[in-house]
């Protein structure tokens, strides 16, 4: 089998993810002009319970599948890989298949008790039957991300994607008259029609692409293989439990704390909205890579640590760290000068200010979504959990006292996720540096991409009263921006040909 490098991966993903979040944005343009921030704030409010329901279903088996098989698949046991494939997708059928039932039958309490908003029920009944699909689906795309094959998961991510766009926003604008409630029940809609689509997609790249293998090789028993799964993906489902967890406490409490505030329900879900839809969105841009990074890393760096290649977890951690740092810095930047057009574009010029604290916690952000998936690689998924429960009791009670004051709002509960950022990346690092010996290099890490960002901000600053003028203009300045960052960064030596090198298609064409 060909093998690939975690960059070559990471672009792949990232290529699909670049693309995906393109039509993202078109999507909540469309909603947020079209449809509405209350609309949007209602299935907000749903979708991060969805998500812990998708966490207590697939247990963190995806990740676990995709360590294992790397790990089989660094030892030539085809075997055992395709068995644990196998298992894993039996367990994530019958799983995906209970969890979304017994919550079909919950949903009218669910939307009585817990939920802020009862009119959030007939969006919640049709998510629940996109958690038995997106259960099968995450099986095979664990399995090709421990083959290092970023391909199905990229291809299946944009089908989903744009069957998602097509469908949701057909549907939310047909079904918008009738209210804001059956506006989002739409959105839901896109959803559930998109995580068909990808599982479609990835099930038939499964079926064409099946890897052969010798019947008398050794294969695990069915007990050791799920004894193995749950060991790896026990910490993964705990921390992910909290992480949506959380995220699901925020979407309660952030609009019933605005009304402590002074707001009306109405006027506190449409900010609720605004902040997941406009600020959110934005902020999450750059996370298009390193979420394909720490996708990538979990198996390299589980292949490296199974061969004991300590050199290669260093170098690899340390490429990771270095190449978040320097793309995620631009964009910041970015979306900190130019937060009332962006934001403008979401007709929610209101939430700019917010958006600019959020970018000074953003490059955090990304960090830690970065070394988490180092540490997952290494087989210490159970400290990110701790790093993020520490990170939660700090941020909670700022979010909480902070947005219910009239003086704060909304600007109190983006400083409590900075604070939060902050801290959970800084406790990874830590533990990535303790665990691997993992040098920070103050150059390349920082001093390099800061002196890029510097000559970035010069740019703005001389030429930001044109872009406020000029409209049509904040996208010529933001690619000249661009360049000037990317030529700095070339002339002191923050990207090399080496880097470029790694790049897939462009790479071999560099010379030596």
């Amino acid at each position: 089998m060909a093998k690939r490098t975690f960059v070559y991966g990471a672009t792949i993903l990232f290529a699909a993810n670049f693309l995906n979040r393109i039509l993202g944005f078109i999507y909540q343009y469309l909603i947020m002009t079209h449809i509405g921030g209350e609309a949007y704030g209602l299935f907000n409010m749903v979708f991060p319970v969805y998500m812990m329901a998708l966490v207590l279903t697939t247990a963190g088996i995806p990740l676990a599948v995709s360590k294992m098989v790397s790990e089989a698949l660094s030892l030539d046991n085809l075997a055992r890989m395709q068995n644990i494939f196998r298992l894993s997708l039996t367990f994530l059928s019958f799983s995906g298949g209970f969890v979304a039932i017994s919550l079909f039958f919950l949903s009218p309490y669910l939307a009585d008790h817990i939920f802020p908003d009862p009119r959030v029920l007939r969006v919640f009944l049709v998510c629940t039957p996109a958690i038995l699909i997106v259960s099968i689906s995450s099986a095979f795309r664990g399995y090709f991300q421990g083959l290092q094959n970023m391909v199905p998961t990229a291809l299946s991510q944009i089908s989903e994607q744009i069957l998602r766009v097509l469908i949701g926003f057909s549907a939310a604008m047909y079904l918008s008259p009738r209210g804001a409630e059956w506006a989002a029940t739409g959105l839901a809609l896109g959803m559930l029609a998109g995580e068909v689509m990808g599982l479609i997609v990835i099930s038939i790249h499964y079926q064409l692409k099946k890897i052969k293998f010798y019947k008398d090789e050794p294969i695990s028993s069915v007990f050791q293989v799920y004894k193995e799964l749950f060991t790896l993906s026990s910490p993964v489902t705990a921390g992910r439990l909290i992480s949506t967890g959380l995220s699901s406490l925020d979407a309660m409490l952030i609009p019933q704390r605005l009304q402590i505030a002074g707001y009306t329900a109405r006027e506190a879900t449409t900010l609720f909205g605004q902040l997941g839809g406009s600020a959110f969105t934005l902020l999450t841009f750059p996370s298009v890579f390193t979420f394909a990074l720490a996708t990538s890393l979990v198996p390299a760096i589980s292949e490296a640590s199974a061969r004991n290649q300590h050199y290669v977890v260093k170098a690899r951690s340390s490429e990771a760290i270095r190449l978040t740092i320097l793309l995620g810095l631009p964009c910041l930047l970015i979306l900190f000068y130019f937060a009332n057009p962006l934001t403008a574009f979401f007709k929610s010029q209101n939430i700019a200010p917010i958006l600019r604290i959020l970018t000074l916690g953003g490059i955090f952000s990304y960090l830690q979504q970065t070394t988490t998936g180092i540490l997952q690689g290494l087989g210490k998924v159970y400290i990110p959990v701790i790093h993020s429960i520490i990170s939660a009791l700090l941020r909670i009670p700022i979010l909480y006292v902070l947005t219910a004051q009239p003086t704060w709002g909304l600007t109190g509960t983006a400083l409590a996720y900075v604070f939060g950022f902050f801290i959970m990346a800084l406790l990874n690092i830590g533990a990535l540096i303790r665990y691997t010996g993992m040098p920070l290099d103050l150059q390349r890490f920082f001093l390099q991409p800061i002196s890029a960002g510097i000559g970035m901000m010069l740019l703005f600053k001389l030429t930001i009263t044109i872009a406020e003028s000029r409209s049509w203009f904040v996208l010529i300045q933001i690619i000249i921006g661009l360049i000037c960052y990317f030529a700095i960064l070339i002339l002191n030596g923050g990207i090399t040909l080496n880097d470029l090198r790694k790049l897939p298609w462009l790479g071999k064409y560099i010379p030596v």
